[in-house]
């Protein structure tokens, strides 16, 4: 017999019932009735029954252990008394009789209990992950992100993906945030950096004859941490593909997403053709280009009705050619009490108010910007946002620029307190026609509104003649759910398109030889033309494990700190590193 277990936790059944089995895990639950143990044994594979009475060799010692103590047990496997059975368990018409027992590791006083789900204090939590990964839901949620990962890595396969690994010390690379530095101790004074992503490697694979590349690839960005961005380090499904135009990525990567998505949706409904959303139009309808279209409330332009209109507050502001007026409908919210919280609601979000218009019975328009704009006005805003009697509509004013990230979390909260968002799917799409550029105003200069190295619609002409603030993107986004799940584009792989790129954004051509001279020396020698994206392997296991946290799919994250708290990092190096690295540490005074 097996030093340690003839069976798992989670495999005997009704045809084992007679035989001897040996089982090893941990105690999970240890319930007395009267004088009869039972010890529900646990290990990585489920959870079996054991029962130790007063007759059984193993009893003294039973009574000794405590929860989360790791034993063997040697016992008979049998039928659980009628009425005793537990359906909710693969192995709960069996029980295992113990005749013998051993403790293989007994346990300390736990800081935080492993049975059932109790919300704990994250410090608490992270500094005992060991213990909280035992906890049913997260140790599932972990293995089901492995399982994602390979329905990834084998979807990709068979789309003829091949899959290579690009080096993890690297140079630094303009990704939009910070660098991870490494010092180099043999030559001093230098650093690597961890890459923020493959993006050049990958385009230098393309360069070197390979046609479809992919990766499970992490990335390393010193941001500061979010629910949805785990500081330090992430995953993403990396991929680039030879010879191709927006379209084929589409082509390629939209049945990867959509089959993974279904495999692991627990019978949610899955977008299945996703749609196409131009950027504008997503800033537009929705107030973002991450749209969650489980909502189905879509904000329409109303400026004309409020133009010279009796509501001087919104017809002096479009005196402005930059300024409009949107609408966010509301259907079923025409009541005074709700209008007046979602009033108190923007007021809490910095805003002065939000205007609203109710309908009531018989169709008249009601609230202060009704009475300011006349009934014909009203009805006309009625009639284009297709509301009837007992709906709201509530408007937002301005520079849409200014606005439109509140108008979007407006557009958002209407959704949900009026209960209209599905949250039972998952709602792709494609969002296309990125700016290439956008003007930073703290630099005051056009920049790259994404990534510098796709290519511009219309190529180099575009570059040479057309404002560049006006020059689209063939770059495009994967939106779930309200979360940027995908990001990619086709590349600009014209030596002379991506010096004028650049320029535009204010680097001459000797920055752009210096910080990318791998790939700008590769494009010399027959570039073929190349795009791909990048899908956020943590917030699509995120997404299907249904959690809002990146700390529930993660196996050892760091704290909101940016800190390994059990491990202890980042922590001091010893003078004796720092010496070999030739580094002087010079921290700030506390």
């Amino acid at each position: 017999m097996h030093r340690y277990r003839t069976h798992t936790c989670g495999a005997l059944r009704l045809d084992h019932v007679g035989q001897t089995a040996r089982l090893s895990g941990w105690c999970h639950r240890i319930r007395d009735h009267g004088g009869v143990l039972f010890i529900d044994l646990r290990d990585h594979y489920g959870l079996t029954q054991v029962v130790v009475d007063p007759d059984s060799p193993a009893f003294k010692l039973a009574e000794t252990v405590r929860s989360e103590w790791v034993i063997r047990v040697d016992g008979r496997v049998r039928n659980r008394p009628a009425g005793t059975e537990n359906p909710d368990l693969p192995t709960g018409a069996v029980e295992v009789y113990a005749t013998e027992l051993e403790v293989l590791g007994p346990a300390a006083e736990l800081p935080l209990p492993v049975f059932g789900d109790i919300e704990y204090p994250e410090e608490t939590r992270l500094r005992y992950r060991f213990l909280d990964l035992r906890r049913e839901k997260l140790h599932r949620n972990i293995m089901k992100r492995g399982a994602i990962i390979d329905a990834m890595r084998r979807r990709m396969k068979d789309q003829g993906f091949f899959e290579f690994q690009t080096p993890i010390l690297t140079a630094s690379s303009p990704e939009g945030a910070r660098d991870f530095l490494v010092p180099s101790r043999i030559h001093p004074g230098t650093f690597y950096a961890l890459p923020q992503a493959p993006q050049q490697y990958k385009q230098l694979i393309m360069m070197s004859g390979f046609d479809r590349y992919f990766q499970i690839a992490p990335c390393f960005r010193d941001e500061d941490p979010r629910a949805d961005r785990l500081p330090g380090e992430f995953y993403q499904l990396d991929l680039e593909m030879s010879f191709v135009e927006q379209e084929d990525v589409f082509a390629a990567v939209e049945p990867v997403i959509r089959g993974v998505f279904e495999e692991f949706a627990d019978g949610k409904p899955v977008t299945q053709s996703f749609p196409r959303i131009p950027y504008a139009e997503s800033m537009r309808k929705y107030g973002t280009d991450k749209p969650d279209l489980r909502n189905p409330l879509v904000m329409q332009d109303v400026s004309e009705h409020f133009r010279g209109s009796g509501f001087k507050v919104f017809a002096r502001m479009l005196e402005s050619e930059k300024n409009q007026v949107w609408a966010i409908p509301g259907p079923g919210g025409g009541s005074r009490a709700f209008c007046d919280r979602m009033n108190s609601w923007a007021q809490g979000e910095g805003q002065p108010g939000l205007g609203y218009i109710m309908w009531r019975e018989g169709g008249e328009g009601a609230g202060p910007i009704a009475n300011n704009i006349g009934p014909e006005r009203t009805a006309a805003i009625r009639e284009q946002l297709g509301l009837k009697e007992g709906d709201a509509a509530f408007f937002v004013a301005g520079d849409p620029e200014k606005f439109v990230k509140f108008a979007g979390a407006a557009r958002t909260k209407v959704g949900e307190e009026l209960k209209l968002v599905d949250f039972d799917q998952f709602a792709l799409a494609w969002i296309v026609d990125f700016p290439f550029y956008e003007w930073s105003e703290d630099e005051k200069k056009v920049d790259f509104s994404h990534n510098p190295f796709s290519m511009p619609q219309g190529g180099l002409d575009a570059l040479k003649n057309e404002d560049p603030l006006s020059i689209k993107a063939f770059q495009y986004d994967i939106a779930c759910n309200g979360y940027e799940i995908a990001s990619g584009g086709i590349r600009n792989h014209r030596p002379e398109a991506m010096v004028k790129a650049f320029e535009i954004a204010g680097y001459d051509e000797a920055t752009v030889v210096e910080r990318f001279g791998g790939m700008y020396r590769a494009f010399q020698y027959g570039a073929p033309p190349h795009g791909g994206m990048a899908a956020g392997v943590d917030r699509i296991v995120m997404l299907l494990c249904g959690t809002s946290n990146l700390r529930e799919i993660s196996i050892f994250p760091m704290n909101q700190q940016a800190q390994d708290i059990l491990m202890g990092a980042p922590a001091p190096a010893t003078p004796k590193q720092l010496r070999e690295l030739h580094i002087r540490v010079n921290a700030p005074e506390k």
